[in-house]
């Protein structure tokens, strides 16, 4: 059993350090050595202040401040375009994070999200998804297929009947050798095998949100655990065609490569029972390099844990673990994962 109360009450700590004023925050504290930080009000910053605090049960109570919260974030979308922008992300991704931050309030954007209306038709849908650089940009690409859905749906401009046409095109395109997306190009050897798993991760909670099942969920449980192996001990699984030079690993970092490789096994495992126990079982090793990592950095010095954006990726994978693996995980308050209310992150 890991008590991870000294790290939760570190996260709200940096919380409360990029605190500009009720509602509005930082995203960095401190300045990179580039010098291209925005250190002012940053969409990232207001928005995953909020994913943080409702994930840690310190979400704002009162309605001045709750308002103060939400509005913080209204203001920073375009009238125009009703788009969200801001530098490091796809104007998609910031549009649905920001859109996804904001329904935890109970609120939409202020304006349409005209820039995407024209995807609303068929045609434009699939080329748009088909277009997408799937060999070699899945990770990022993923920010705008699973965005697109996450903006519109949560705005309320997608009915059921587009929600229907997204569906079928993943159903279709989806991998049956890792049951990853999209079909031929996860080992295509363009990329690392994990970066299919990273962009998977957007689509999957998507279909989570949806109640959508995934057409190769066994698929899914096997290379999320031949990829625990290959990354974290470095196991060669015959069973899976990994470039034996593919290394990338993940369990040792404050980012969201965590949450995407544990909620794709914890999600693919509630919709088969195959191979169950092995599954439980990488959870639980996992968990305890992870939060061993976790709990012996310097954290409140480590920059990464201070950036907002990252530390919510790291919050996110203790809350699924923490629902993942009952009584393993202690704190103060049961941890609430934002994707169990809507999606994206």
């Amino acid at each position: 059993m890991h008590d991870i109360r000294a790290i939760i009450d570190d996260v709200y700590t940096v919380v409360e350090n990029h605190r500009i004023s009720e509602g509005k925050y930082r995203r960095w504290i401190r300045q990179n050595d580039e010098g291209t930080r925005n250190l002012g009000v940053n969409e990232y910053g207001c928005a995953d202040a909020s994913n943080i605090l409702y994930m840690i049960g310190r979400f704002p109570s009162t309605l001045e401040s709750r308002l103060a919260h939400y509005t913080a974030m209204q203001e920073l979308q375009s009238s125009e375009s009703g788009m969200f922008v801001e530098a490091t992300h796809h104007t998609i991704h910031t549009t649905a994070h920001v859109i996804a931050a904001l329904e935890l309030y109970d609120q939409k954007a202020l304006y349409p999200i005209k820039d995407l209306e024209y995807l609303k038709d068929k045609e434009a849908l699939y080329k748009f998804l088909d277009e997408l650089p799937w060999d070699d940009e899945p990770w990022s690409a993923s920010h705008r297929g699973a965005g697109l859905y996450a903006a519109m749906v949560l705005n309320g401009q997608a009915d059921t009947d587009w929600q229907k046409l997204y569906f079928d095109w993943l159903y279709e395109n989806a991998d049956p050798e890792t049951g990853f997306w999209r079909k031929g190009c996860v080992l295509s050897g363009g990329k690392p095998v994990f970066h299919h798993l990273a962009g998977t991760f957007h689509y999957l909670f998507n279909h989570e949100y949806a109640h959508m099942p995934l057409r190769y969920p066994e698929k899914v449980i096997d290379t999320c655990i031949a990829l625990l192996e290959r990354y974290v001990t470095h196991a060669n699984d015959a069973s899976m065609k990994i470039d034996p030079n593919d290394n990338w690993r993940f369990g040792d970092k404050i980012s969201f490569a965590e949450i995407d490789w544990v909620y794709c096994l914890t999600r693919a495992m509630r919709q088969s029972p195959h191979r169950f126990e092995e599954g439980k079982n990488a959870l639980y090793a996992f968990a305890d390099d992870y939060i061993g990592w976790l709990s012996q950095i310097d954290r409140l010095s480590l920059d990464d844990f201070n950036d907002l954006h990252a530390l919510f990726g790291c919050v996110c994978c203790l809350a699924e673990l923490q629902s993942a693996l009952p009584g393993y995980i202690k704190t103060e308050k049961p941890l609430k994962l934002v994707l169990d209310r809507r999606p994206f992150i």
